[in-house]
Order: structure tokens, then C-alpha cells, then sequence
């Protein structure tokens, strides 16, 4: 058994038949965590008696004759990030080190639960998500499966070392500035950020990241990803920008039509710096899709200005709504300092600040609608580096210099809530995963997918990584 070649609908077939039980799928997940977290640390929290009881419900559900869902007994992770019953949700943070267990699930993982998943665990994440680099005071930095000496970006990064070394096949993530497509691109994942509202967040609390930041689950592959959005897309009466339920099936969405007859192709976007390696890989796979029939066209400019200020500026201000109430606190002294230096900071930001970071978000918005005018997708690298070596602190390498901002391509597409997809495109010399990045007009996830699956399956990249 591997979950990195048999994806979590085909498994949930497996046992919905009794070819296998969800227990035994349980406890291969547990024996993988076992064997490789203690090098990878992808899991923070895990509760084995837990979760084989929730197999056992699945396996009596079955016994009985009763549909236990789609899902039934997929193991998954949940990303620390957000509830789960039973689960401390630590936020990665010494703020939260001692939480109490959760009561409730997150709208998502209640939807993955009701369709039979089992939890199995809580995967990590930097601290309140906000870096591109998967590590914490608490928990530590897990690790590349790839090259365990490398990072896996962030903030998803816990779920996507996860998926890549085979621990479990399915697991959430969310993605505020690039965090389900980064850490996809340095796993050799194909990671899917949906339209804002797609998955619904609400429940108890108001968005974290306000109008920037989208739930989803994280597969390996997309082809493994189309089936499990038939459970977790639909409309939340809790989530004010939640999204109706399409009325047909996802399959039945992407198999409508045919391709984009044309691409536009940026791979600087006007303002990014572009690791040359990285380009050649991106290259090859945007060449790839081209031998498809899709004219591509080359894209010298989005915007001249890196909009990092307007986006810094939001989140800025949703960190310090989460965490001013510790700021006197004897932990806050743990916290990371540039986190608390940019929390601190966001004190002087007026409300009159805010609302033109939502005009920019407005005006970008404006230039990509006219880049699809003339074209039906974007492509751009996913991130400008190579994963980045663990003992860089996250800083990535263009070229061999140092960049902090290596990851300038993903949270425009935040700020427009736009749809798009980092496929996992190939490798570089030192056999590190480069990502391409595809983004769709306001609501056009069913193109993007259909796109990025036809890519997926004409590159045909099925290399796993050495952990696992």
C-alpha cells in the first residue's frame, strides 16, 4: 500500500467494498507517521486511539450495510491552522502551546468527516500561517521529503511534507498568500487554491485573513483532488462570500468543454526576479501544454509594482486582531520577531490604509480582466526559487543570491481572488520540484482545472520523492 500512487477516492472504493478496512487504512498511516515524522515532522499532534475508533465506525458502518460516504475511511491531516474535535489547534505559535482541545470542527473538516474521513492528526504550520517557510518555536521546521536539508515553504507545509512522503493521501490546507501553491510547488505537488467562497470558512469565528485567504484539501494529484471537491464546495450559511454548490459534479465541469484556445505567459510578472533554472523548467512545461494546441502568448508586464505593500498591509492588520491580546504577555517574547515586529507595526495603520488596500486589490483586479480579454489563463512560475536550504532561514536563492521575497508570484492572485493551480512541472539538477502556476478569471475554477489536468497528464511526472 502507498498512498502516494492509489489516491483517496479509489481507497474509500476500496473499503466502501470491503477489499479493505478503514482500520487497516489507519493503521498504515500511523506506522508511516512512525517511521518518518521524527525526519520529515510533518505531524504535530496525533491521537492513534482516536482515530481508530473513527475507522471502527466506518468498518461497522459498512458491516451493517450502510453508506458510510464518499470518503469512507481516508486517513487525513488537518492543518494547525483550524479546528478539528479533539485536536489542540496550536496556530504554531507559543501563544497557543497549551490550547485546549477543539469542540467543534472547522466547516471543512466536518464536511471531510461526514464523508467518512478519519483524522488521524494536526500537520504544521509557521506561526499563524505568515511565512513562506514551515517552521516554529514550538514544533520546529519539518522538512523536505525531497531533500530533508530543504524547506517545504509555507504556510501549508506540514499537510504537503504529508502528502509527498506518503503519510497520509489527503489533508487540508489554506492559502492566504501563496500557502496551499507554494509548499506545493517544493513538495512536487499539484495544489489547487480555489475562488474565494469556494470552500467555505465560517463557522464561530470571522476569516482570519478577511477576503485573502481560501480553505481547500491538498492531494498529491489533481485527478485525486476533482472528486473530493464534490464534498467540500458548497455554499455555508455562516460564510458571508461562501459560494453555491455548481449543479453538476466537478468531473462533469471539467469534462464540458475543451481547452483554452489561448495563454498568456509572464514568467516576471513586470516586478519578479526569475531563478534561471526555474524558468527552464516552467518553460518546458508551458511548451508542453502549447503541443496541446494552446497558443501562448508572452506576457511582459501584469503590474509594474510588486504589490507586497497592499497585502502586508491586510494581513498586518488581521495578525494584530488575533494576537494584541498577548502582546503584554511574558510568551510574546517567543513569538518570532519579525511576527511580532509586523503585529506591532499594524498599530499605525488607519482604516483609511485598509480601504486602499482594497482599491489596489480593485485596480489589479481591473488588469487582470484585461489580460483575460485578450487571453483565457495566466501562467507564471509558482515561486521565482528553489526550495530553499533549511539553514537559510526561508531566504530563498535566485541565481545563487539570496532573496527573502522568493515567493512574489502567488498572493496577487489573493488579492484578486482569483482561482489557480501549482503543477508540479518537473525538477531541478539537484532534483528539487519547480511549480507552474495557472490563474483564471473571477470564478473560473472548472477551466483552470480542466487545463491544469490536461498538463498533468501530458507531462506525465509520476517521480516520488526520496522520503517515503
Amino acid at each position: 500500500m502507498d498512498f502516494r500512487t492509489t489516491g483517496p477516492a479509489a481507497l474509500a472504493a476500496q473499503v466502501r467494498t470491503g477489499e479493505i478496512s478503514a482500520r487497516e487504512l489507519t493503521d498504515h498511516a500511523l506506522a508511516r507517521i512512525e517511521a518518518l515524522n521524527p525526519s520529515v515532522n510533518a505531524f504535530v499532534a496525533l491521537d492513534p486511539e482516536r482515530a481508530r475508533g473513527e475507522a471502527a465506525a466506518v468498518d461497522a458502518a459498512v458491516a451493517a450495510g450502510r453508506d458510510p460516504g464518499p470518503l469512507a475511511g481516508v486517513p487525513i491531516g488537518v492543518k494547525d491552522l483550524e479546528e478539528a474535535v479533539g485536536y489542540p489547534t496550536t496556530h504554531g505559535s507559543p501563544l497557543f502551546e497549551s490550547p485546549e482541545r477543539a469542540t467543534v470542527d472547522s466547516p471543512l473538516v466536518a464536511r471531510l468527516r461526514a464523508a467518512g474521513c478519519v483524522i488521524v492528526g494536526k500537520t504544521n504550520t509557521p506561526e499563524f500561517g505568515w511565512t513562506s517557510n514551515t517552521d516554529n518555536a514550538v514544533f520546529g521546521p519539518t522538512r523536505n521529503p525531497w531533500n530533508l536539508d530543504h524547506s517545504v515553504g509555507g504556510s501549508s507545509g506540514g499537510t504537503a511534507a504529508a502528502l509527498a512522503s506518503g503519510m497520509v493521501p489527503l489533508a487540508t490546507g489554506s492559502d492566504g498568500g501563496g500557502s496551499i501553491r507554494i509548499p506545493s510547488s517544493c513538495c512536487g505537488l499539484n495544489g489547487f487554491k480555489p475562488s474565494l467562497g469556494r470552500v467555505p470558512a465560517g463557522g464561530p469565528d470571522p476569516a482570519g485573513w478577511i477576503d485573502f485567504s481560501t480553505k481547500n484539501a491538498m492531494t498529491r494529484r489533481l485527478s485525486e483532488l476533482v472528486p473530493v471537491l464534490d464534498v467540500v464546495v458548497d455554499a455555508d450559511r455562516s460564510d458571508l462570500r461562501s459560494l453555491p454548490r455548481p449543479e453538476r459534479s466537478w468531473r462533469e465541469l471539467i469534462d464540458a468543454s475543451a481547452l483554452p484556445r489561448r495563454v498568456a505567459w509572464s514568467p516576471t510578472l513586470g516586478y519578479a526576479p526569475l531563478d534561471d533554472e526555474v524558468r527552464a523548467v516552467c518553460e518546458a512545461a508551458v511548451s508542453t501544454l502549447e503541443s496541446l494546441g494552446v497558443d501562448v502568448q508572452p506576457l511582459d508586464s501584469l503590474v509594474d509594482v510588486d504589490p507586497l505593500d497592499g497585502w502586508l498591509r491586510l494581513t498586518g492588520v488581521c495578525l494584530l486582531r488575533s494576537m494584541q491580546g498577548f502582546i503584554d504577555s511574558p510568551a510574546w517574547q517567543r513569538v518570532h520577531p519579525v511576527l511580532a515586529s509586523i503585529v506591532e507595526g499594524a498599530r499605525s495603520i488607519s482604516a483609511l490604509d485598509v480601504v486602499d488596500v482594497f482599491d489596489e486589490c480593485h485596480r489589479l483586479n481591473l488588469r487582470l480582466v484585461e489580460v483575460f480579454d485578450g487571453a483565457e489563463l495566466l501562467l507564471t512560475p509558482t515561486v521565482a526559487a528553489p526550495p530553499p536550504p533549511l539553514d537559510s532561514g526561508g531566504i530563498g536563492f535566485i541565481n545563487g543570491e539570496p532573496h527573502a521575497n522568493w515567493v512574489r508570484f502567488t498572493y496577487p492572485f489573493n488579492m484578486t481572488r482569483s482561482p489557480a493551480v501549482s503543477l508540479f512541472a518537473g525538477l531541478t539538477g539537484a532534483g528539487l520540484p519547480v511549480g507552474l502556476q495557472l490563474v483564471g478569471p473571477q470564478h473560473a475554477d472548472a477551466l483552470v482545472l480542466r487545463t491544469a489536468l490536461a498538463l498533468e497528464d501530458a507531462l506525465g511526472l509520476d517521480q516520488l520523492a526520496p522520503t517515503g
